[in-house]
């Protein structure tokens, strides 16, 4: 028998929110770490907000929703919003009801910044990690770093000689014609109009020269876990720097003597000595293409070199899901401090999506 199609509409729905999204549902977990990390930021939410005035967005609210625009690699805060404003399992993620009214993209961008001030990325990260440890899914003594570019929210024709505008009247103000033929364009004479922090770079011989940032990791060994994070200009000592500053990061967690493998762009006379001053081995790849290297067999002769070698690796699944998913491919933010903020934060997911998979393999 044919069903007939009943075009009345439902005024009333007695179903609860919570029984609507599968008990098996991936997110349901993914939920449960994340309020218990709200829960030990609680404390550094009220510092921030004042005890009078106009209530703004719950802080939970904003940071849950900016899981789920990285998680589902939501473009843009409207897009996020219209989301939000029809998908139940959003609304349930997030913690509105079916009934409450939805902001609008520019109020939630304006409450976000509030966050990023509040330099609350890398406590969501601490408190991520702490989880981590408490099931025993970290290593207390061997790690990686790499860093990668990120491209930056500006195109080739904004970066344009220091000091310099163009008199002539352009055809098309929104997109005007420019000839860069035969001028030779470099960081110390050139700068970008629309971010300029951001460098031309390129990673290596071959490539193309982009206008980028720079963005670097240190990874857990045994797992494969973001322990650190850092956010800089695009130069080529930016990678070495960074590692030596998170080093150090991890040398006044750690007493103890950790390793730190890397590839063979680490490997310089100069790093391998700061390393070891900070009573780190450096498990670097050793680089001998056109030069003799910097790491000996004080090194290689042990064991752990070669597993360091290996497990490195694990890195590059970080920056892949980073790029294809966590919205870092092209940065949608100018300056380092915005970029640098969702840089630490997506991962921050990415860790809380390799727990949750551990845990279940466990």
């Amino acid at each position: 028998m044919r069903g007939s199609e009943s075009k009345q509409r439902v005024l009333f729905s007695y179903i609860d929110q919570e029984d609507r999204i599968p008990q098996e549902h991936p997110l349901r977990k993914l939920r449960e770490m994340v309020d218990e990390v709200l829960e030990r930021l609680s404390g550094r939410f009220r510092a921030m907000y004042s005890d009078v005035g106009r209530p703004s967005i719950p802080p939970e609210h904003l940071l849950r929703a900016m899981l789920l625009q990285v998680l589902y690699t939501i473009r843009s805060e409207r897009l996020l919003m219209e989301q939000l404003d029809y998908n139940l399992l959003f609304r349930w993620f997030v913690g509105l009801s079916t009934d409450d009214v939805v902001w609008d993209h520019s109020t939630f961008s304006k409450n976000r910044d509030r966050l990023l001030e509040g330099d609350i990325a890398k406590e969501f990260l601490s408190k991520v990690l702490n989880i981590a440890r408490g099931h025993g899914l970290m290593s207390d003594e061997h790690f990686t770093v790499d860093g990668t570019l990120v491209e930056a929210w500006a195109g080739q024709k904004s970066f344009r000689k220091k000091g310099k505008r163009s008199k002539k009247k352009s055809d098309d103000p929104g997109n005007p014609t420019v000839d860069f033929h035969g001028e030779k364009r470099m960081n110390e004479t050139h700068q970008s109009t629309t971010d300029p922090e951001a460098r031309l770079y390129r990673k290596g011989r071959g490539k193309e020269s982009k206008l980028s940032f720079m963005g670097h990791v240190v990874m857990d060994n045994r797992h494969g876990l973001v322990v650190s994070t850092r956010y800089t200009q695009a130069t080529g000592r930016a990678e070495r720097d960074a590692a030596v500053d998170m080093a150090k990061g991890i040398k006044r967690r750690h007493k103890s003597r950790v390793t730190l493998a890397a590839d063979k762009g680490y490997d310089t006379g100069d790093f391998i000595s700061r390393m070891r001053n900070l009573q780190v081995s450096p498990h670097v790849a050793q680089n001998t293409s056109n030069r003799s290297s910097a790491i000996d067999k004080r090194t290689t002769r042990h064991a752990g070199y070669a597993i360091s070698q290996r497990k490195r690796k694990l890195v590059e699944q970080i920056f892949g899901w980073l790029k294809t998913i966590g919205l870092m491919r092209k940065t949608r933010h100018k300056g380092l401090d915005r970029s640098g903020w969702m840089f630490t934060f997506a991962s921050a997911v990415y860790n809380l999506i390799r727990i949750r998979n551990l845990q279940g393999v466990a």
